[in-house]
């Protein structure tokens, strides 16, 4: 972590610090920020306990009158570390930086031209891959496809009770399918009116991508493991997982699928397409709630049994329960005249 505190408060960050079992590294440059003012104070911390302390410097203000920046660490040689991380509970692999999520996802629900530009290129290729009974072509648009961004976002919204993460959120995946949608539909258009049709693409069946219009039962149990892992993934910083999150559900080549079925006046294709959007879209936003809940409870037993730790005391934080404002519990330093 990297910390700027203003300097009448660095005696209280540097005591939460010191006496944090789950701290080590701890470096301190005096009068060495501009941009806030302030001191700068670095340390390093472990995964476990990284939002626990995070919580503790807000109560502190440190967020209001200065910054904290977070850096994941790849590898620390150090008996201090080493040290550190044994005394922290649980493993590294699955704790929870919450900070980290809600960063990740407010990146990735942001509604621009990127993001538009992303689902009507994952809606065209998927439109040649129905056209083409191309499953290869279906994948290819299932990782293209950015919509899991926001459906995360949703999640984590939904969990942690952000009104203004949850109306981003909605906001990109209301514009964003309509936008994959219609591209979908301009091309198959244009495709009919040049007579590039592929031969029996109207009246055969297609075999290979016929799962796309057929939702059943296993739709909706994959989308949820598909839900499931997607959010793991997220809260573990392990992104190599979310590639087989992609690959699994089928929001992207369902919302291109309507668009040609509209095209084509094949009614039937276009429910059946709405139907397995609506059906991943749920299942996916069901799941990754849930599995945000439990994880949620989980840190927040932690941080209950945090607040008991004798660091809170000595940075003059009050023990059993969180600072309230205008407690008089605590007593913050005077603020320099």
């Amino acid at each position: 972590m990297r910390i700027v505190v203003p300097s009448y408060q660095s005696d209280h960050v540097l005591d939460l610090l010191e006496h944090s079992e789950s701290v080590c590294n701890l470096i301190f440059f005096e009068r060495a920020a501009r941009k806030p003012d302030g001191d700068v104070i670095l340390c390093d911390v472990t995964r476990e306990d990284a939002s626990v302390i995070v919580s503790d410097l807000r109560e502190l203000d440190v967020d209001k009158e200065g910054s904290i920046a977070i850096e994941e660490i790849d590898s620390a040689i150090s008996a201090a570390a080493t040290k550190a991380e044994r005394s922290s509970k649980g493993a590294a692999g699955d704790a929870v930086v919450w900070e980290e999520v809600e960063a990740r996802t407010s990146e990735d629900i942001e509604l621009n031209s990127v993001f538009l530009a992303f689902m009507a290129l994952a809606c065209l290729i998927a439109s040649v891959g129905i056209m083409l009974d191309s499953p290869i072509l279906i994948v290819g648009a299932m990782i293209v496809g950015p919509e899991f961004g926001p459906i995360a976002g949703l999640c984590v919204a939904l969990v942690q009770r952000r009104r203004d993460v949850a109306r981003r959120s909605l906001r990109a995946l209301a514009i964003g399918f309509p936008v994959g949608i219609t591209a979908a539909w301009l091309f198959a258009l244009a495709i009919k009116a040049v007579d590039l049709t592929p031969e029996g693409f109207i009246d055969s069946d297609h075999p290979l991508t016929d799962f796309i219009t057929h939702p059943d039962s296993f739709s909706a149990i994959v989308a949820t493991f598909a839900g499931i892992a997607g959010m793991l993934s997220l809260t573990s910083a392990k992104s190599g997982a979310l590639i087989g999150v992609l690959v699994s559900v089928t929001t992207i080549p369902a919302a291109a699928n309507i668009g040609v079925a509209f095209a084509y006046s094949d009614w039937t294709e276009w429910r059946g397409a709405m139907l397995q959007l609506a059906v991943n879209l749920a299942a996916i936003v069901l799941a990754g709630v849930a599995t945000l809940f439990v994880q949620r409870r989980l840190y927040v037993r932690r941080h209950r049994r945090h607040l008991d730790d004798s660091a809170r005391e000595k940075a003059g934080l009050p023990l059993g329960r969180r600072r309230r404002l205008g407690s008089a519990t605590y007593e913050a330093p005077p603020r320099p005249e």
